[in-house]
């Protein structure tokens, strides 16, 4: 699991450098060239404008774009979701495993890794599926950042306000409402019942409050109308009310 999230973390900074950092303050248009402006950056700003000049508005633009973004990578979500429910599940076969092969020389654990990987080919579960839409999301965000950025630096767009906030300007107070719904999301949602993945509870919603008091608004924005599904999702799919419930009946077995 180490491992994997190295790789994660390595190759979202391959992204950031490659993509995130260039660029980000000039003006966009129909005839920027390269890959990332032709198919990330441009077809988001198009998109955004499609639906601002219908809706009267660059706010709704964006709310409507997020809403067709996270629409299109819910079955990655989904797929996720389900990944993780069959990992929660057999997390005791797992630390019996851990048990078994408690030395830590080469072989033993080497054993201990075959093990690990036959037990979640039986069981369906694809460690990596949790992955996929982070993967898929890092480009969008960046390529939002993108837009929104190079929007502002083109004469031709005037992003404007989302009620009392500028869009192209940081708004803390959207900022915070993005992080305390991620708060939420994560509460909601597999976090909780993997110990390994509590800590991302604490450490996102403080990450976007950071990056949201720095970027523009419409980030934010992007953001709170993502979490907003994200929690519909999780209510759906998870339904923490009915898990509360018979948390303690389990534990209350267990001590039998």
């Amino acid at each position: 699991m180490k491992k994997q999230l190295w790789v994660i973390l390595s190759l979202v900074s391959v992204v950031l450098l490659l993509s995130g950092c260039t660029e980000f303050n000039e003006p966009i248009s129909k005839e920027s060239t390269g890959f990332w402006n032709e198919f990330i950056v441009w077809p988001l700003v198009s998109a955004i404008k499609y639906f601002a000049d219908i809706l009267g508005s660059y706010a709704w633009g964006i709310i409507v774009v997020t809403i067709f973004i996270r629409l299109a990578i819910l079955p990655l979500m989904i797929k996720q979701t389900k990944s993780s429910k069959k990992m929660q599940e057999i997390q005791p076969k797992l630390k019996e495993l851990q048990k078994k092969y408690a030395s830590k020389d080469a072989q033993t654990q080497q054993q201990y890794q075959q093990e690990m990987m036959k037990l979640m080919s039986e069981s369906g579960v694809n460690p990596l599926a949790g992955c996929l839409p982070v993967f898929i999301q890092m480009p969008i965000l960046i390529g939002f950042y993108h837009a929104i950025s190079r929007m502002n630096a083109t004469a031709a767009f005037d992003l404007g306000n989302f009620f009392i906030f500028p869009l192209a300007d940081p708004a803390p107070a959207l900022a915070i409402t993005a992080g305390l719904m991620q708060f939420i999301v994560l509460r909601t949602g597999p976090a909780m019942d993997n110990p390994q993945m509590k800590i991302m509870m604490y450490i996102m919603p403080f990450m976007i409050i950071g990056f949201g008091m720095a970027l523009p608004a419409a980030l934010s924005l992007y953001w709170v109308i993502g979490n907003i599904i994200s929690i519909a999702q999780n209510l759906f799919i998870y339904k923490p009310w009915k898990k509360d419930k018979t948390q303690p009946a389990q534990n209350g077995g267990a001590k039998k």
